[in-house]
């Protein structure tokens, strides 16, 4: 086996055992990027030589016998859309094309207090605003399961780039599903924390009720590792919760006996592909064959929940981005007379289309006369939504759904459809109007040979049981053994 295939646990193993160097790690994840970058394309700016620099300082440290982190020295990939001093943050949009942060986000401090070595920013849908990583304004990033696909959105440069080995590990951010959707479309494992478990300074916000950050991984347990790392009150997070740090990888363990699982029945029904459907019920007889209780429920709210994300995103969207005016930092248009050009131009000129619509889609349901048909209740079904979860919960440790209607679609498919577009975030999109922390756990592959990912949705901060059950699903299907990207052309 290739260093680069190795989760990020068994690298660590081989660092303790002196089997490996970091410098080694890193030169196997460098050429490794050198033979497949070019087909996958899931960087925004790479790191490059002086990774190694840093790779032979921690060795080092590691020789000397210094106290650093069992982590140190392992590669990461990171999202662009988190602020990293020194570096450029572009959110793949022409408005920060070159813009450098001044500061580090609290993830990426927490990150370097580990000495963990960053390969580069990863490609995503600009500002995050997408389901396909197709609105990149740099290039469209492809999955390494069939390169004529879409690896998801909007994390879409972090999935496929653990799917296709580019990295270990990568951090990414879910505002309607942008962890868990590309996981599933690219067969890795994703998860959305518990609103305010991870600390939100420093990520460009789209949505600041619906944000948050989160580990793309090989597999469970390197995801109870990396949350490890970035979950923990921030003072400088008004969100954030201040709550007693956990261990996530105490509740790896290999025992669903007890667990009770619901499964509602509008998630396994109309459009959702047979295959996918099949998956799920095939996942929910294993767990009943593994002693959990699989009862089959009610929970009708996906296209409430549909329609609530696209009016509180958007509203919070339009307000988030009204910084970007040419003036302060980002894009400036050279086309302008006056003020009002200034604006006007740099923000035409700096955005896509994507986020253009979201914009005033926002902007419309947040003006005078619109803000209480829209806006306000909006905000009012939100709290009906969390209820039906509630409820729910008060029943169930779980809920099993499919993570993405589909498998990956193709390219350029629905780029010039944005209804369709958004119909594909139906599974993921509750979970984060309740806040609530979900997983996208990789299955099995369909006819074509693209990846099906399940997902489980657990109460408030209540993670380890997330991690008990899908620990205990991966143990059985072994899907890392079985299945491997093709880069099929």
């Amino acid at each position: 086996m290739e260093i680069y295939e190795l989760t990020v646990h068994e690298l660590v193993d081989k660092l303790e055992k002196k089997e490996l160097t970091s410098e080694q790690i890193v030169k196997s994840y460098l050429k490794r990027i050198d033979e497949k970058e070019k087909d996958v394309q899931a960087f925004v700016t790479q790191s490059g030589e002086k990774t190694l620099e840093k790779a032979r300082e921690i060795d080092s440290k590691r020789e000397k016998g210094e106290k650093i982190s069992n982590l140190a020295g392992i590669p990461i990939g990171i999202k662009d859309n988190m602020c990293t001093k020194g570096e450029k943050t572009t959110c793949s949009s022409k408005m920060l094309e070159n813009f450098v942060s001044p500061y580090d986000a609290t993830v990426i401090e927490k990150l370097n207090n580990e000495e963990l070595i960053s390969l580069g920013k990863l490609n995503m849908d600009e500002f995050a605003m997408g389901g396909s990583t197709e609105y990149s304004y740099f290039h469209p990033t492809h999955n390494p399961w069939n390169l004529n696909k879409v690896p998801g959105g909007s994390s879409g440069g972090s999935a496929a780039a653990v799917a296709a080995n580019l990295v270990p590990w990568a951090i990414g951010s879910d505002t309607g599903g942008s962890i868990r959707q590309p996981s599933s479309l690219c067969g890795v494992v994703g998860l959305k924390p518990t609103y305010g478990l991870v600390s939100r300074y420093g990520l460009v916000a789209f949505a600041s009720s619906l944000d948050q950050i989160g580990p793309i991984t090989k597999d469970v347990e390197d995801s109870a590792i990396l949350l490890n790392i970035i979950a923990g009150h921030d003072p400088k997070d008004s969100t954030s919760m201040n709550k007693e740090k956990k261990d996530y990888t105490k509740a790896l363990v290999r025992d669903v006996k007890g667990l009770k699982i619901g499964l509602p029945k509008e998630f396994i029904g109309e459009g959702i592909n047979e295959e996918v459907k099949e998956a799920i019920l095939e996942t929910a007889k294993k767990y009943e064959e593994l002693g959990a209780t699989v009862e089959e429920c009610s929970l009708d709210i996906g296209k409430e929940a549909l329609a609530v994300y696209y009016i509180i995103a958007c509203a919070e969207a339009s307000s988030n981005l009204g910084r970007f005016d040419g003036i302060r930092y980002g894009y400036r248009s050279e086309k302008f007379n006056n003020l009002r050009e200034i604006y006007i131009n740099s923000r035409t000129e700096g955005f896509g289309p994507e986020v253009k619509r979201r914009i005033m889609l926002g902007t419309y349901v947040l003006s005078s006369g619109y803000y209480d048909a829209y806006y306000k209740k909006a905000q009012k079904v939100r709290t009906v939504i969390r209820n039906e979860y509630q409820k729910l919960f008060e029943k169930y440790d779980l809920i099993l759904t499919p993570t993405s209607p589909t498998v990956a679609f193709g390219i350029g498919e629905k780029s010039n459809n944005p209804l369709e577009m958004y119909l594909a975030d139906i599974c993921t999109v509750p979970v984060n109007i309740a806040g609530l922390p979900g997983m996208s756990i990789p299955v099995s592959v369909d006819k074509s040979g693209m990846p099906i990912g399940v997902q489980l949705v657990g109460k408030h901060f209540d993670e380890e049981t997330i991690f008990r059950a899908a620990y205990t699903l991966e143990q059985e299907v072994k899907f890392r053994e079985n299945y491997k990207p093709e880069f099929k052309k």
